[in-house]
């Protein structure tokens, strides 16, 4: 695509064209899979398509070159910037479009790429990055899961996103090149130079948080390894403590190898509100919550006051019994996220706790109906019942989340037959274990749950599993039940 900009020679006159050409450049490494969707999705929007191939063994560079790609071979040394830069060298457009194979520019972008291009005082370009995701219970960083209205066809089947900025669009100049080993971006060389950065009007639809998770695995065990490279050879970058830190958190569950990277970023650069807010978090995870809400208060000094920072505020206050405060810091969450029902049940909780019984209850009660695919909330709805000690209520929730929520645990079984047993509804007990032993053949606490309701009330219950047995043989092998 060839942008036109007209500038003025001298006063008066009309002006020369000048032509700002555009440049796809990316590196892959055997991404056949999603390679052709990424290519196709610029077509007539850049002028050419470099890439630097890693080394691929699936059809990636056939796929490349069909597209009208221009594929240069980089060598691979655990370092995205360094081969970013590679393929870099051989861009001979004036702008450049940086993007990854499982990535797609959005239709609508030509034309706003078309203006931007024009603009002769702008060096790069923030664009948002709209990351698909499997559930709304995710999150990137602290940024939660927003609903998915995309009606782009490649994006309708995932549920949630969230969304994320970095430098995309960027001039070809020898100041603008990428830094960072893994995170990698040009964003820094850019402010470094001293050259504006702008925001740009378009998007990218990137799907590869939702990849199968084998995929997943082994690029958190990559990300993870070049991450620990990057604090080596940086060992003053808070920033790369922080992304260690998320990594080992969010990724591998090491709190503890995760708190103390977000300790080094705190002692690194004080002012780094996320760096102090995940202190907190995994605090909370290690059940420490004075010492979450200090670092809380220090992200919040910071100017990090998210909707994420309020709701783990409140979790802290929570778990310390102070649910006045508690409650005080999930209202704080919800002003940020008006539909975030996970806080808003939570909420109710506090409330219910603090001595607000019944509207407690009712705002529990309608995240649930908001949300109804929840497990958390029918959790949180059965725990709140059983306090109540509305053990009939608890019983009829937690046999309900069964109906509702495929894939339960064999957990779930064994507290909606011990809820029911509590009210001395031993028949409805044993039904509820006998479909759970059906879903989880062999579980022991399942089975021992059972032959516990059997010893207590004698031959009637067993004689009850007996028929529950029978006739669940009888509709699998079709006879006729008496």
């Amino acid at each position: 695509m060839s942008v036109l900009a007209i500038t003025p020679d001298q006063p008066g006159e009309e002006g020369s064209i000048l032509m700002a050409h555009v440049a796809l450049n990316m590196i892959v490494r055997n991404e056949a899979s999603a390679l052709r969707r990424c290519l196709e999705s610029v077509r007539g929007v850049v002028d050419e398509m470099v890439i630097g191939d890693t080394g691929s063994t699936d059809d990636s560079t056939a796929i490349a070159r069909d597209c009208g790609a221009r594929v240069v071979p980089i060598p691979w040394n655990n370092d995205f910037a360094a081969a970013r830069n590679r393929a870099l060298e051989a861009v001979g457009s004036d702008w450049v479009l940086s993007l990854d194979a499982d990535e797609m520019l959005d239709p609508a972008a030509g034309a706003a790429i078309a203006s931007l291009t024009a603009a002769e005082e702008v060096a790069g370009y923030q664009v948002t990055i709209r990351n698909y995701l499997l559930s709304l219970e995710d999150r990137i960083w602290d940024r939660p899961a927003q609903p998915n209205d995309q009606p782009l066809a490649a994006a309708r089947a995932y549920p949630a996103y969230v969304e994320h900025e970095n430098v995309r669009l960027f001039r070809r100049d020898p100041r603008v090149f990428f830094t960072g080993r893994v995170h990698e971006s040009v964003g820094p060389s850019i402010e470094q130079a001293g050259l504006r950065l702008g925001k740009a009007s378009f998007v990218i639809h990137h799907f590869g948080l939702a990849a199968d998770a084998v995929t997943r695995a082994r690029k958190n065990v990559l990300y993870r390894e070049l991450g620990r490279q990057k604090v080596r050879e940086q060992p003053r970058n808070a920033q790369a403590h922080l992304e260690l830190g998320l990594v080992e958190l969010d990724n591998f569950g090491q709190v503890e190898e995760a708190l103390a990277c977000f300790q080094r970023a705190c002692r690194l650069n004080p002012r780094l509100g996320v760096a102090w807010f995940f202190a907190g978090v995994a605090h909370l995870r290690r059940a420490q919550h004075g010492e979450a809400l200090s670092c809380l208060r220090q992200a919040a000094e910071c100017g990090h006051a998210t909707a994420a920072l309020h709701e783990a505020t409140a979790d802290a206050h929570y778990n310390l019994g102070e649910f006045a405060a508690a409650a005080r810091a999930y209202r704080q969450a919800l002003e940020h996220s008006p539909q975030a029902w996970t806080v808003a049940s939570k909420l109710g909780l506090a409330l219910a706790r603090a001595g607000s019984v019944e509207e407690g209850l009712r705002l529990v009660q309608r995240a649930l109906r908001e949300r109804p695919d929840s497990g958390e909330l029918h959790d949180r709805l059965i725990l709140l019942l059983a306090w109540l000690e509305r053990g009939g209520e608890a019983a009829v929730a937690a046999e309900n989340k069964l109906r509702v929520v495929p894939g339960t645990p064999a957990g779930d079984f064994l507290r909606a037959a011990r809820l029911w047993r509590t009210q001395g509804n031993w028949a409805r007990a044993a039904a509820v274990l006998h479909v759970g032993r059906q879903l989880h053949p062999g579980n022991p606490l399942l089975e021992e749950e059972l032959a516990r309701l059997a010893a207590a009330e004698g031959s009637g219950v067993a004689q009850l599993v007996t028929a529950l047995e029978n006739s669940s043989h009888n509709s699998r092998t079709g006879k006729a039940q008496d």
